[in-house]
């Protein structure tokens, strides 16, 4: 039998509901904006409510921009872990895992932001988040066991290890959103437009299959 709803479930419902809705627009006013940039009343009126009640889910403008870290990471980490992959053909997986992450990327420009954002104020508030461990470990408990079974299986070099490999994915996938209006500029290329989207995404799978393949050089 379904659990009766009672009003204590309906209240935590709208609260979680809200709190959701805050960091919601608070990520796209600290994308936009930059942390110094956004305004608290700003994303209380956006959301309908007031700053003092932002304040108490929140405590303050750090906490909020915390939340926003968090959420915004744990988004692409609960893509990775929910993610059906085939750990026993580890070059198809970490393919798998590189395609992941660039639809992630592509889809979500305002994460690409919120991270160069933290890395102009150098890691301040991430240093600070209560979860910080969570926005990476993830990452690495997916591909670990990857790039292990390919090096049991001889196919994947011993000199690579999961950290390199999500540092090249990463790199690829952060740099065609966040460079793309410089590039146009300079090589009159659009990184995003939809008609490249499908050969860059076979790239970054094709570099880094070989990455991890390819014999190291003496």
């Amino acid at each position: 039998m379904a659990r009766p709803v009672t009003d204590a479930t309906v209240r935590k419902r709208d609260s979680e509901r809200t709190r959701r809705d805050i960091i919601d627009i608070a990520t796209k006013e600290f994308a936009d904006k930059g942390y110094a940039g956004a305004r608290v009343d700003e994303i209380a009126e956006r959301t309908h409510t007031t700053k003092r009640m932002l304040y108490y889910y929140f405590g303050d403008k750090d906490g909020l921009y915390r939340a926003v870290l968090e959420h915004s990471y744990g988004r692409i980490r609960a893509q990775e872990r929910r993610a059906r992959i085939d750990e026993s053909d580890p070059v198809t997986a970490v393919r798998q895992i590189a395609e992941i992450t660039f639809d992630h990327h592509d889809r979500n420009p305002d994460f690409i932001r919120i991270v160069a954002g933290e890395n102009i104020l150098k890691g301040a508030h991430m240093n600070h988040a209560d979860q910080v461990a969570g926005m990476g470990s993830p990452a690495l408990d997916v591909l670990r066991p990857i790039v292990e079974r390919g090096r049991e299986q001889g196919v994947f070099r011993d000199d690579i290890d999961a950290l390199d490999v999500h540092q090249a994915i990463s790199s690829y996938c952060f740099f065609r959103v966040a460079n793309r209006y410089t590039w146009k500029s300079l090589f009159g290329q659009n990184l995003t437009a939809p008609d490249e989207r499908a050969r860059q995404r076979r790239i970054l799978g094709d570099m880094i299959v070989a990455l991890l393949t390819t014999p190291a050089q003496p």
